[in-house]
């Protein structure tokens, strides 16, 4: 394993951690989401995406929407290390008239280029931002977060036909496939089948990856990039909770705040993990 990806696999755990500090500050927020997400986010920001962060609305640069807006203090985290606020201020999350709100705020966090919170419009924005950037025949490539649950969503499959009819090269989605959403599991829910063949159905192009494995994030982003004539998807095998042992692959931790001692076991795992990539 080079540096670059050790430091990738140590910025993803730093992360986790920001975003388990947030939730267990405010007493309230989604955990275990934000920790199935964090290498995906922590790839794309930190190696793949073009961004200015002392220039938030940079016309050029590459966007990123995080459909499953819940899962917003690990994108919280991510803006605030990449400079776009200072991290003290994450322990402003949850607050009330913060810029840190429990869903993302164009509107309020410097950094976020769509508000998301109603699941499924987040995928909606993203295909917009990407056809406005195909009519004005710009370069910058849209990335967006789904979680597997919000692929329940109507608006989600309405998304997925417009962006393969209008061949968006420059739009690459991740779903955050861990299994699980509020209520259990979720193939007992709303059991989606296969998920890259549906996306398939819908004239994208299709990966499916271990979403642990930076590596293989980075090859899915370079493959899918080789892909001009249609919008690609790439289907992300996680873990809800990755790197926090009570939490990993419990559903009823999609929102729940530890408790002292829960935190203290989760800072010791998960600081563990950092010291692993050093």
């Amino acid at each position: 394993m080079n540096e670059e990806i050790r430091k990738l696999y140590r910025t993803a755990y730093g992360l986790r951690k920001d975003a388990v500090d947030m939730v267990y500050h405010a007493r309230t927020g989604h955990a275990a989401p934000c920790l199935s997400e964090a290498d995906i986010l922590t790839a794309l920001y930190f190696h793949v995406m073009n961004l200015d962060p002392a220039n938030p609305h940079w016309a050029d640069r590459d966007r990123f929407v995080l459909s499953k807006g819940h899962a917003s203090p690990l994108y919280y985290a991510v803006l605030a290390r990449r400079g776009y606020f200072p991290p003290e201020d994450l322990m402003e999350y949850r607050g009330l008239n913060t810029k840190l709100q429990g869903h993302p705020d164009m509107k309020k966090c410097p950094g976020v280029d769509f508000t998301t919170g109603s699941l499924g419009n987040g995928l909606a924005g993203a295909l917009g931002m990407a056809l406005i950037g195909k009519k004005d025949k710009k370069d910058y490539r849209v990335f967006a977060v789904c979680g597997d649950g919000e692929l329940d969503e109507g608006i989600i499959w309405e998304a997925a036909t417009y962006a393969g009819n209008e061949h968006l090269g420059r739009l690459i989605v991740f779903v955050d496939n861990n299994g699980l959403q509020s209520g259990g599991a979720v193939e007992k829910i709303q059991d989606l089948g296969d998920i890259a063949a549906r996306f398939e159905a819908c004239k994208w192009h299709a990966q499916t990856i271990d979403g642990h494995d930076m590596e293989a994030i980075l090859d899915a982003v370079a493959e899918a990039e080789k892909v001009t004539d249609k919008p690609s998807v790439i289907v992300a095998k996680t873990i809800k909770g990755k790197g926090v042992s009570f939490m990993e692959g419990q559903y009823l931790w999609h929102m729940k705040a530890p408790n002292d001692e829960q935190y203290a076991i989760a800072c010791e795992e998960l600081e563990r993990k950092v010291k692993e990539y050093e």
